[in-house]
């Protein structure tokens, strides 16, 4: 599969709509455990926070979809990735509770870019 999600359960309903699978996370944990075991490899450490189902539908991933809730649990562990250039590739999406206090849309994050403030 190319695409997998991390994040709120409501969420991961809408992404497995179209045809995305993921796992639901509630905490720091749990976050970590599935972003280690798509990212490093699901060892008994994972398995044993997570359930076996949500293991599977992770193989192959090349774009990990997360939430930017699950995004701050992770921390420098998810900057440490995003700066290795290795797959997957990692994009944050704001959760069903909207943008958090202090994050940039990636509007805001284009007109910064760009210089063009309209």
């Amino acid at each position: 599969m190319d695409y997998y999600f991390i994040g709120d359960a409501e969420l991961l309903t809408a992404f497995r709509f179209i045809g995305i699978d993921g796992i639901p996370v509630t905490n720091a944990e749990t976050a970590r455990a599935a972003f280690l075991g798509i990212t490093r490899g699901w060892d008994e450490t994972a398995q044993a926070v997570l359930p076996t189902a949500y293991v599977r539908g992770s193989a192959g991933c090349r774009v990990l979809i997360l939430t930017e809730e699950a995004a701050d649990w992770l921390g420098a562990e998810l900057t440490d990735w995003q700066l290795s250039g290795e797959y997957p590739l990692v994009v944050e999406i704001p959760g069903t509770i909207g943008h958090l206090p202090g994050r940039k849309t990636l509007v805001e994050s284009i007109r910064e870019a760009v210089g063009v403030h309209v």
